[in-house]
This record gives C-alpha cells, sequence and structure tokens, in this order.
C-alpha cells in the first residue's frame, strides 16, 4: 500500500473514532436493548488476504442460518437460469463438424456422458455467468429496526476503522468479500480486483448509492476493476481517493443500505 495512503488511512480512523465514541456508545445501547445477542459482529472477509471484518450488528442472531434459503429466495443479483436443459446433453459445435469418431479435443466421461475438454470448459464458464458471485439481500427480514437505521446511514461500518488502524483495510478500496463470494472470483479478469486493498467506502459504493441501490453484478464488477487498475504500477493518485471520499458524503444522504 502507497504511504501517503497509509499515513493518511491512520490519521482519519483515529480522527473519526476518537469524535463518534460517544454516538457509538448510544447506539450500542440502542442494539442491546432491541435484540439480545452481542452488539459487534465479526466474519471473516477477503481482501489482498483473509482477516476478521468488524461491523455493528444490524441483524438479530442466528441470522446467519437463513443466508442460504433467502440468497435463493431475495437476492438482488440472482440471475434467471438460462436454460432447464442439461448442459451435457447439448453437442459441440466443433466437434459437429468433425467425421463420426473425431472430436476437436480429449474426450471427458461423465455420468452417462461423454463430452470433449473443449465443450466442458465452454459449459462450465456459462455455468458461471448464470449463477450469482455477490449476495444483497432484497427487504431483507433479519434485519431489526435498529439495524436498518445504522445500515440505511452506514453506521455499522463505524467498527471497521479499526480493521484500517490493523492495517487489514484502507478508508477507500474494493470492498473486501465473505469467503463464499471470494473463492467464485477466480478468472483473470475478475479477480484483477484483489490488486486494490479492501476498503471502507470506494468507486462502485459511491456509483450504486446515486442509483437508489441498484446495480448489476457486472457493473459492480467492471468498477471494481476500474479502482484496481490505479494500482498497477505507478497509477495511484491519493487525490483520486480524495475525490471518492468527497463523493461518499452526498452519497450516504442517498437512502438504501449497500
Amino acid at each position: 500500500m502507497p504511504l501517503s495512503k497509509r499515513i493518511f488511512d491512520v490519521f482519519v480512523a483515529s480522527m473519526v473514532l476518537l469524535l463518534a465514541s460517544p454516538f457509538l456508545l448510544l447506539i450500542i445501547l440502542a442494539i442491546r436493548l432491541e435484540s439480545k445477542g452481542k452488539v459487534y459482529y465479526i466474519s471473516k472477509r477477503v481482501g489482498r488476504k483473509t482477516f476478521d471484518f468488524y461491523k455493528l450488528r444490524s441483524m438479530r442472531t442466528g441470522s446467519d442460518e437463513l443466508l442460504k434459503k433467502l440468497a435463493q429466495e431475495k437476492n438482488q443479483y440472482k440471475k434467471e437460469p438460462a436454460t432447464t436443459n442439461n448442459p451435457l446433453d447439448i453437442p459441440c459445435p466443433k466437434c459437429s463438424e468433425l467425421p463420426d469418431g473425431e472430436s476437436c479435443s480429449p474426450l471427458m466421461y461423465i455420468e452417462t456422458h461423454v463430452i470433449c475438454d473443449y465443450w466442458f470448459n465452454v459449459q462450465k464458464r456459462e455455468a458461471a455467468k448464470n449463477n450469482s458471485t455477490f449476495v444483497k439481500i432484497v427487504d431483507d427480514p433479519r434485519v431489526t429496526k435498529v439495524g436498518k437505521f445504522i445500515r440505511n446511514t452506514s453506521i455499522d461500518e463505524l467498527p471497521q476503522l479499526i480493521n484500517v488502524l490493523k492495517g487489514d483495510m484502507s478508508i477507500v478500496g474494493n470492498r473486501p468479500l465473505p469467503v463464499y463470494e471470494a473463492e467464485l472470483l477466480t478468472a483473470d479478469d475478475i479477480s484483477k480486483r484483489f490488486l486494490a486493498p479492501p476498503g471502507i467506502t470506494g468507486l462502485w459504493q459511491v456509483e450504486l448509492r446515486g442509483k437508489g441501490g441498484q446495480m448489476s453484478e457486472e457493473e459492480r464488477m467492471r468498477l471494481d476493476n476500474e479502482y484496481a487498475d490505479h494500482f498497477k504500477g505507478d497509477n495511484y493518485s491519493f487525490w483520486y481517493d480524495i475525490k471518492l471520499i468527497l463523493r461518499t458524503i452526498p452519497a450516504l444522504l442517498q437512502k438504501g443500505s449497500v
């Protein structure tokens, strides 16, 4: 991480935590009074490395067990299946042009199907496109009343300033991902996002709030990669980060959580 970025991160995180401490105590009390459980939430996240990620708890306890079901029913990024046919039943177009008994690449035997290596990889890529990498639940029923307020105002993100002081995160960067999301981003064209440090705010968060909370998965990936390009060679610009921070302030006034 560039030295100027690290110095700025430590200074801003320290000042904000100091000034916000009295207000944070009130929010912590409100969380505790509304629902039982810890006032903070810790989960493993992936940026340039895997680390413990801190947030104020905005959901009822036991909410993680409901995530899989809700991700199927109410995920904002969920895509409709492209086809109901078994992809293994679709013949390879390259092999179809060859004489009987010949294949364009080595053959693979999957269950009762025979498929060439080329067509298997094509179908694998198509299946990945039709599965959502990111998960964001629309009208999440797990969120408490206090939780909805701290999410819409991004107050639940304040404990991440501790992550910044520890060096896990930066003020500006690409959002760190849950492990199950990061594991799906293995292709070179989408894993580029990890060149940038994980951050509290960033390019896609600013754009998302400006769009009223609606953004496609492809656009989010594109914006992550766009910010990561600033960390290739000597491309980093401290003033670009300042610009994103200034854009974050009015974006926070937009209704909706990211």
